[in-house]
């Protein structure tokens, strides 16, 4: 990932960003990495025949599909650079890395847009504690006449 912190967009914002690093689907990525969580989960504590392999490898392939949708082409690039293609001859420990992988990276994912929001929180904090230091209402001008202004705070 980039230094820069991934976006959440709401939906009506999807369509508006073209660059950059963006989830535009974040209910989306949280199901289908816990559903892939699950999976690792069960995975480790058993021993998958071949018929759960070649399901696995479905699921597998179907999920990225899936969480690509809902990224930017910056994200996208970066998943498939670090993922690789399951084969029909892939092993149960093949299967367990890739998921452990694909798990770990989407994890980084959230991480990081854990901090963005808290990046964002606290910038707009910062700026609600400017507008009462200086004794402005939210939403007012940032100079109001000068004639009218009183100092303090008003409730």
């Amino acid at each position: 990932m980039s230094e820069r912190e991934p976006e959440i967009l709401m939906p009506s914002q999807a369509g508006a960003r073209e660059s950059g690093e963006f989830v535009s689907q974040p209910a989306k990525l949280l199901r289908i990495a816990a559903m892939i969580r699950e999976l690792l989960d069960e995975v480790r504590k058993s021993s998958p025949d071949e018929a759960a392999r070649k399901r696995l490898r479905a699921i597998y392939t179907r999920s990225l599909a899936t969480l690509k949708e809902g990224l930017s082409d910056e994200l996208q690039k970066e998943l498939e650079t670090l993922t690789l293609p399951l084969d029909g001859t892939s092993s149960e420990s093949e299967i367990r890395l890739a998921q452990a992988q694909l798990v770990g990276w989407l994890e980084g994912l959230f991480h990081g847009i854990q901090a963005a929001l808290w990046a964002q929180h606290m910038q707009a904090r910062a700026q609600f504690e400017e507008m009462r230091r200086r004794g402005l209402a939210p939403g007012s001008p940032e100079e109001p006449p000068g004639e009218n202004r009183r100092p303090g705070q008003y409730l």
